[in-house]
């Protein structure tokens, strides 16, 4: 009984204690820095997600609507929301990231003047880049007839296309506008402005729809208001007082180093453009089918079900500006922020002085 007491003693020596001790507290303070972590984390990632699955969801409602105007109507909405915007909205969110990378650069660094600029910089680039862009909705019906897609899609296609054109070019300002406010930690803005736009996009695609009667043209002149009201309230908030740190006015240093800019978006937008149209061109494929327009409809569905269901990872992207703009968790990152916004300056100065 003795040694079987030794063995195995019933109370363990203090020693063994502090380690148990110690042990439970390390878990305990990881667990509740992963939860304040996460907490922090969904602040940002929540209202992301929101936001991007609003602003998508205009698109979805458009097309639905235009279900109800005939397969050949959905059909050629369908190609140019799918495929043509893809193709652009791909390249210029893709050339939007650099604007990411030096705001949270920027706003790491405490050099909070410079986001205001950096953003001026992206639109003047990102808008260049939309113009350079717009002969590919000019063109869309000459090039589906090109490819072989019946004349009566191709031509329908074109039409929604053109009409179009302003809702590709609120891309260049609303991509900006959304990477401004989110290195700032201003989801909830973007989050409150999405909602209400999409509760509008509701209601005016139903009044011109089933109201007014004015067909495919009316349907896409409501996302082309949609989208351009959300960059038009993004802006206010932006300009009017909400971010009076990072915007100071409109500034010429904009206009400076618009070629570092360019060059360093242009990668990220091919890449992305390519991504997210690989898998699209399978809608211009289906259109060699023998029904047309009921295999163009049925896979764009398809393939919007799934475009809905990215904007959950993107808007977990988004929040990993916060590892940018955090000082208190990351200060090895603020230190080479302010390095890099240093940089920045001195080449911006050089410029000048040429």
């Amino acid at each position: 009984m003795g040694r079987r007491e030794e063995e195995n003693p019933l109370l363990l020596s203090t020693p063994q204690q502090n380690e148990v001790q110690e042990e439970s507290t390390k878990d305990a303070n990881l667990i509740c820095k992963t939860w304040k972590e996460s907490k922090k984390l969904w602040q940002i990632a929540g209202p992301s997600i929101f936001s991007r699955l609003a602003m998508f969801s205009m698109t979805v409602i458009t097309q639905a609507f235009a279900g109800h105007l005939g397969d050949l109507n959905l059909a050629a909405i369908s190609i140019v929301t799918t495929v043509i915007i893809s193709i652009s909205f791909g390249f210029l969110l893709g050339m939007a990231s650099a604007l990411e990378t030096l705001c949270g650069q920027a706003y790491g660094a405490k050099q909070y003047h410079m986001l205001g600029i950096y953003m001026q910089r992206s639109w003047i680039v990102l808008f260049i880049c939309s113009i350079l862009l717009i002969p590919m909705f000019v063109f869309a019906s000459p090039i589906l007839k090109l490819i072989g897609q019946s004349t009566a899609l191709a031509e329908q296609t074109g039409i929604v296309a053109i009409w179009l054109i302003p809702f590709h070019l609120s891309f260049p300002f609303q991509f900006t506008l959304q990477r401004f406010l989110q290195c700032q930690l201003k989801t909830a803005v973007i989050a409150w402005v999405s909602g209400v736009v999409l509760l509008v996009h509701v209601i005016v695609s139903w009044v011109f729809v089933y109201k007014l009667r004015v067909g495919i043209v009316g349907t896409a002149i409501t996302l082309d208001f949609s989208w351009w009201l959300s960059v038009l309230g993004l802006f206010c908030y932006s300009v009017c007082g909400g971010c009076p740190l990072s915007w100071t006015g409109f500034s010429a240093q904009a206009f400076i180093g618009l070629w570092e800019f360019f060059k360093l978006s242009v990668a990220s937008g091919f890449m992305l453009s390519l991504e997210n149209f690989y898998y699209r061109v399978l809608i211009i494929v289906s259109g060699y089918m023998h029904n047309i327009e009921v295999a163009v409809d049925a896979l764009s569905i398809c393939i919007t079900i799934y475009g809905w269901e990215s904007m959950v990872p993107l808007g977990f992207l988004a929040a990993t500006g916060y590892v940018s703009g955090c000082k208190f968790h990351f200060p090895y990152l603020s230190k080479l922020s302010t390095i890099n916004c240093k940089k920045n300056e001195k080449k911006c100065s050089m410029s000048r002085k040429n």
